[in-house]
């Protein structure tokens, strides 16, 4: 008899929960396309781009030493072509100071004018022109060493300079090289790489009201340590009348439960609870039809070949927010593996879900189980 019971009363509560779903859902056409939060026909500006490049420039800098300050890190975020003009001029300037100096130890000691004298000692043998100073400077810096062009032992100042570009010219190489190498180590390539859906989406889970988004990783080699945060980017106006553009709010996706630490080996979808400390708690789709906002999510973690940090960002704006919507399922059990289907990554299906705010089917959802408690 018990048994028979709490059948009956789940059976009840399935019912009620069901009954308490619907009242909420409005009708949707079969031809309808899927609704967004917001509509708008003037086109929107992003915040950040679906690629991952945040859409803000910086104008009227007035101290622009700073970028001097910090030579090196201004050199790595260069664009290439820059960045092989730079590495191009740096040397031939240092090559044709150098020879310049080669050429005036020359010019002042006489050497060019007694260069075809018997008995004659130069500081540097078979240098006896502009051009072939510029051409030892070359030999000295890059170690070359063809043999012919050669310092004698009777020219301290020339002993000098060799030494000054010696010294120099390594540490031109150091920093130049140096920044060629993290510039082609760069992890920037590695999050083309990681996919983020097109579209995010609200549904119900586990009678919770949740915004859902996925990724995925392409390369069988993984992203260690890989966490995901999301921020929502709005315009907000304080109670005290002041207007904040681009306001930022954290989405909690995880944080306090450790889900935001994923193991990124096949395509995940993340959810954020919509619950009392959600900004979307208080909004039904009616009521976000009116905001205009988009969400940032950020995705890092280390690459696994190399130990260095990847960061790959995409973003949603309202209109690409699916209302009703769940993401179509991507991984199948194959003989002996899993195999994902790319194809769907993107997919999404319809499915019944409340258009009222999280916040009211909860107090839906919660009258229910009282009244289900007084039938117990």
């Amino acid at each position: 008899v018990s048994v028979c019971c709490q059948r009956v009363l789940d059976l009840l509560q399935r019912y009620l929960t069901t009954v308490l779903l619907s009242n909420c859902i409005c009708p949707r056409k079969e031809a309808e396309q899927p609704q967004s939060f917001f509509v708008s026909l003037r086109p929107r500006q992003r915040y950040v781009q679906k690629d991952g490049k945040c859409n803000v420039h910086h104008g009227n800098v007035q101290e622009t030493y700073r970028y001097l300050s910090d030579l090196f890190t201004t050199l790595v975020d260069l664009r290439w072509r820059l960045s092989f003009f730079i590495f191009t001029l740096v040397y031939v300037v240092n090559w044709l100071f150098f020879g310049f100096l080669w050429w005036l130890i020359a010019l002042i000691r006489g050497d060019l004018l007694h260069a075809d004298e018997e008995g004659w000692t130069p500081c540097v043998e078979n240098l006896n022109s502009f051009v072939s100073a510029f051409l030892f400077s070359i030999e000295t810096e890059t170690t070359i060493g063809y043999g012919y062009r050669v310092i004698t032992e009777k020219c301290p100042e020339g002993i000098i300079l060799l030494l000054v570009q010696a010294i120099l010219g390594s540490i031109v190489n150091a920093m130049m090289v140096g920044c060629m190498f993290v510039k082609i180590s760069q992890p920037k390539n590695r999050a083309e790489t990681l996919m983020f859906s097109h579209k995010a989406v609200i549904s119900v889970r586990d009678n919770k009201m949740c915004l859902m988004f996925r990724v995925g990783d392409l390369r069988n080699s993984h992203i260690v340590e890989a966490s995901i945060r999301a921020k929502l980017i709005r315009s907000q106006q304080t109670k005290e009348g002041e207007f904040i553009p681009l306001n930022q709010t954290d989405i909690n996706i995880g944080f306090d439960t450790g889900d935001d630490r994923l193991f990124l080996v096949s395509p995940l979808i993340i959810s954020h609870e919509i619950n009392e400390k959600s900004p979307f708690w208080e909004m039904s789709l009616a009521q976000m039809e009116k905001e205009e906002f988009e969400i940032v999510v950020i995705l890092e973690g280390m690459v696994e070949a190399t130990g260095m940090t990847c960061q790959a960002r995409s973003s949603y704006l309202d209109t690409e927010v699916l209302w009703g919507y769940r993401f179509t399922p991507v991984l199948s059990l194959e003989k002996g593996f899993y195999e994902v289907d790319y194809n769907n990554f993107h997919d999404v299906y319809e499915t019944n879900t409340p258009t009222c705010s999280a916040k009211e089917l909860a107090a839906k959802l919660r009258e229910g189980q009282h009244v289900l408690a007084e039938t117990n």
